[in-house]
């Protein structure tokens, strides 16, 4: 296994990379959007459709190639045991937000990863219709920082319950799943993308995003790592800080967060 740790200097290098590559991505999803394209069914509410692959191809093609020593962990591609064996790890969803893609609500987004022993160094998230580009480096030349379409973005310093903005999965809200939290005072915001939702937090658009209910390490890797860059905090519904590139690539929860909030939001999913 490598034992080396990638500098500031190379983190920047390979987000300028995963960049491109999501932008890339992103124009090829853009080209299917409204137009004819096939689709199958991978499960209850988990559709796959020509979209999801072109991109897997752009951003597999794109980001092997800069960085061939990595693993690979990508929804759209054949998981590797390989993978477990890397220090460095790319971790994709190609087109998170399938089922809104396809029922045209421009809520989805490219999600790019790099994990580096565990813990997610970089992310991007690229919204091809709204054409919204989300970018966040953890240690990178000057420490810190995220961006949306280049102009830095912090979490907000919203710090209570009251009034502040969950942006919530749009099936749980419809469930009635948020109803139990009213008088907590929280602002349900319903969002498509699980990726997606991570963005608006970074970017101070709401407080917090979470969900008891178990998702894939492709769902939020880059999410958090653009998260924690922009100063919020994200974990799973137990509290404890992800470690990506695990076997079976299975969150337990979701909590990602402004910061001030975080105690106080763990507290609704575990109650």
């Amino acid at each position: 296994m490598s034992t080396t740790t990638l500098s500031p200097d190379r983190a920047e290098a390979l987000l300028e990379v995963a960049t491109a590559a999501a932008v890339a991505a992103g124009a090829a999803i853009r080209g299917f959007y409204k137009d004819a394209y096939t689709i199958k069914d991978k499960g209850e509410d988990n559709p796959l459709t020509d979209a999801d692959l072109a991109a897997n191809d752009v951003l597999e093609a794109q980001l092997r190639a800069a960085l061939p020593e990595a693993g690979w962990l990508s929804e759209e591609t054949a998981d590797s045991p390989e993978r477990l064996g890397k220090d460095l790890v790319w971790i994709v969803d190609p087109l998170d937000g399938t089922k809104e893609f396809t029922l045209g609500i421009p809520e989805f987004v490219v999600s790019v990863a790099l994990v580096e022993k565990g813990e997610a160094r970089l992310g991007v998230l690229y919204n091809p219709i709204q054409e919204q580009l989300f970018v966040g480096i953890k240690g990178g030349v000057g420490g810190d920082r995220a961006t949306l379409n280049g102009a830095p973005i912090r979490t907000s310093a919203h710090a209570a319950l009251p009034g502040a903005r969950v942006v919530c999965s749009r099936t749980e809200m419809k469930k009635g799943w948020f109803d139990a939290y009213a008088a907590d005072g929280v602002q349900p915001v319903p969002v498509g993308s699980v990726a997606y939702k991570f963005g608006l937090v970074a970017a101070g658009m709401a407080e917090a995003t979470f969900t008891p209910q178990p998702r894939s390490e492709w769902d939020i890797a880059g999410g958090v790592a653009l998260v924690e860059a922009a100063g919020g905090r994200c974990s799973d519904r137990h509290g404890q800080p992800y470690r990506f590139n695990a076997a079976k690539p299975l969150v337990d929860g979701v909590v990602g967060t402004n910061g001030p909030t975080h105690a106080a939001i763990l507290g609704l999913v575990q109650r």
